[in-house]
């Protein structure tokens, strides 16, 4: 990997890590950014949709069904937008599930970059075999 590419991933998933401060969840922070043309052009974390409470979790510690991941929310921010995340980077602090994997694929973004690998490889397996490159990124 090209030095100033290396400085850069970098950077971009440590601001991803800033960003996962923000959710509101309790079990688990992710954060994301998508990039193009070394531009943020949106971010996102885990959380509930617009106007529901900021609780995730169920009295039982459970995750509530309706809590948007950190990938997806960036994504529904672009699709709002007039931006494209054709041919982007995603940065997130956690390896996307199957679900965000297809949202990944089908947005258009080239490349995922991520933190922490999940227990579940499906969503990265998806990626990989969609042609998406995929890296684990150790900040």
């Amino acid at each position: 990997m090209n030095e100033k590419k290396n400085r850069y991933d970098r950077a971009y998933m440590k601001m991803a890590q800033v960003w996962a401060k923000l959710s509101h969840c309790k079990r688990k922070q992710v954060g994301s950014l998508i990039v193009k043309d070394r531009m943020i052009i949106s971010d996102g974390y885990n959380g509930t949709p617009s106007g529901f409470e900021n609780e995730c979790e169920t009295p039982e510690n459970t995750t509530k069904w309706h809590v948007l991941h950190a990938e997806a929310n960036a994504i529904l921010k672009v699709a709002s937008s007039a931006q494209s995340c054709k041919d982007a980077t995603l940065y997130v602090t956690l390896s996307p599930c199957k679900d965000c994997s297809k949202l990944i694929h089908q947005s258009g973004i080239k490349r995922v970059v991520y933190n922490i690998g999940y227990s579940d490889t499906e969503g990265i397996d998806f990626l990989e075999k969609a042609g998406v490159e995929v890296e684990q990124l150790d900040v």
